[in-house]
């Protein structure tokens, strides 16, 4: 009885090493990373910077494949279905929280199908409109929509995506009527806000800012609690006249459901020595980018909440999918 105890612990022994030794080789080929988004939007921008640090860090190529379509559905059903090893990643946002109540008809489930792994970082939106449009501030703006019900759009970049939500959480807050436009892309979107085919726009600071500057669109108001450094001259649209109003873009990972939770723990490890160095904080700064980092565990935490706080936002503002 002892000696095959004492053989069954020299077994377990070896395998929890052989375990380990694994989980220490990961990764050992190129790891993708799919965002199912456009290439330009911040998902985009940030997954590749990601990826540059985390080929550099973990010695293999993190290659980022962007597969846009279907507010984000088409991507990331890609990874659902993927094999849960830890080498196909999803780069995901709050498009997908926000879906989880605004598509209930999706072929996964996010906190079912995905395991999360770790966030990368947050910024502001910024409420852009074009120069033609006949509103120097905020307060005025929403005169003048109150005074066309319906006949002024605001654009997107599709159905559930932030800037969709933005727009109408704003909606539901200020008493306005303004026509929903969604793009397959928030380049489309940006594009045509700047050319004046569409009135206006709920943006990420880090993309529009630069063509705010260059006076190509007028902003009218920041998303965040607090004025963002990146524009100081424009108010929060709670301060400029819509009290209380809030919102964010975030981006972070998620993994297939049964990726081995060292490879997740490598991972989580892995982007926050990314997201903590000064070099990169400052680069993100400078854009209007605050660095995220969180557990695996208190990323889960984050999602459900957030699920649970646009799912609210669904129900007061009426967000429908066009």
């Amino acid at each position: 009885m002892r000696q095959t105890g004492i053989w069954g612990l020299a077994l377990a022994l070896a395998v929890a090493g052989g375990a380990s030794a694994h989980a220490a080789a990961y990764p050992e080929r190129a790891v993708h990373l799919i965002v199912p988004f456009a290439a330009g939007g911040p998902a985009d921008v940030y997954a590749r910077y990601l990826g540059q640090n985390l080929s550099q860090a973990l010695k293999q190529a993190f290659v980022v494949d962007d597969r846009p379509g279907a507010g984000s559905i088409i991507g990331t059903d890609t990874v659902a279905k993927a094999a849960p090893d830890g080498y196909t990643l999803l780069v995901m946002s709050n498009t997908h929280t926000t879906n989880e109540s605004l598509i209930t008809k999706k072929p996964f489930m996010l906190m079912r199908d995905f395991v999360p792994v770790a966030p990368i970082n947050s910024s502001d939106l910024v409420m852009v409109v074009h120069p033609s449009v006949p509103a120097t501030d905020l307060k005025a703006f929403i005169a003048l929509a109150k005074s066309k019900p319906g006949g002024l759009n605001y654009a997107s970049s599709g159905p559930g995506t932030p800037y969709h939500l933005a727009g109408e959480l704003f909606k539901a807050m200020s008493g306005t009527d303004i026509t929903h436009v969604p793009y397959k892309t928030s380049s489309g979107a940006r594009n045509d806000v700047i050319a004046g085919q569409v009135q206006m726009m709920f943006d990420a600071i880090t993309t529009m800012a630069p063509n705010v500057r260059a006076g190509q669109v007028r902003a009218l108001g920041t998303t965040g609690r607090t004025r963002t450094a990146i524009l100081p001259d424009v108010p929060t649209i709670a301060e400029a006249g819509v009290p209380g109003y809030e919102a964010t873009i975030w981006i972070g990972v998620m993994a297939p459901a049964g990726t081995p939770a060292a490879v997740v723990e490598t991972l989580n490890a892995a982007i926050g020595a990314v997201v903590d160095r000064p070099d990169v904080r400052k680069a993100w700064a400078d854009q209007g980018a605050v660095p995220m980092k969180m557990t695996p565990p208190a990323f889960d935490t984050f999602l459900r909440a957030d699920i649970a706080k646009w799912a609210e936002v669904v129900k007061v503002s009426g967000a429908k999918v066009d």
